[in-house]
């Protein structure tokens, strides 16, 4: 697996490659957007760890850039930028992962092993899982190529789910989605925005189900996987 990693600061550089290389990746490493960009136009990368903030412009902007040229690659955010907004923007960016500093280098080497294991259907601005496609560019979800009208929590609870998908996702990690949107939640919360959603996609030809792992959380498959 090689990586690309696009820091600008020389020692979070040397730390985070001494991270990457002792579990075994191979890694080259950038500090600037141009650089980024000529990097994986020579290199077929397996995942972009990317910090926001550098020196010759924007990282929000260059993640956007990549998804428009159709790079599907992988990509996690590494950033000091931690409000619960910029990591919104992140993700609708087109970024896979987001990555708060400082963190622990155990922490990051499990986000680069879990974005590493997910199918090329699980990848990059475009999710499709069944029958859904949900464009996170557009933030735009169609069902057999119609387009299916979801509210904001609902949406962003449909693309936790499909990024996982066929894993358990904890309902701790939901009810984090849903404090995004309000401060204090309901009892019920998590099991009224399931709800929704579940409804939404029975009315469609979807192709995929929310199976509730009890006491867990809830798990996203494609509907023949689910009978």
């Amino acid at each position: 697996m090689r990586l690309l990693l696009v820091e600008d600061s020389e020692r979070l550089q040397e730390l985070l490659s001494e991270s990457l290389k002792s579990a075994g990746y191979l890694l080259d490493v950038v500090a600037t957007v141009a650089e980024l960009f000529s990097s994986v136009a020579a290199v077929n990368y397996d995942l972009l760890i990317i910090d926001l903030g550098l020196p010759d412009g924007d990282g929000l902007a260059a993640i956007r850039k990549l998804r428009a040229m159709g790079k599907s690659v992988p990509i996690l955010i590494i950033t000091a930028r931690g409000s619960v907004d910029d990591r919104i923007s992140g993700l609708d960016s087109g970024a896979d992962d987001y990555l708060i500093k400082p963190f622990n280098h155990a922490e990051l080497l499990a986000r680069v092993r879990a974005l590493l294991r997910r199918p090329s259907e699980l990848q990059g601005p475009i999710l499709r899982r069944g029958k859904t496609e949900f464009d996170q560019a557009k933030d735009e979800v169609r069902c057999s190529g119609r387009p299916v009208p979801l509210r904001l929590s609902e949406r962003r609870l449909l693309a936790a789910l499909m990024r996982r998908s066929g894993a358990v996702v904890a309902k701790s990690a939901i009810e984090g989605t849903l404090s995004q949107f309000s401060r204090e939640l309901s009892p019920n919360a998590v099991e009224a925005l399931v709800s929704r959603l579940r409804r939404a996609l029975s009315e469609t030809e979807s192709g995929i189900a929310i199976e509730t792992v009890r006491g867990v959380g809830y798990r996203l498959v494609e509907e023949e996987e689910s009978r």
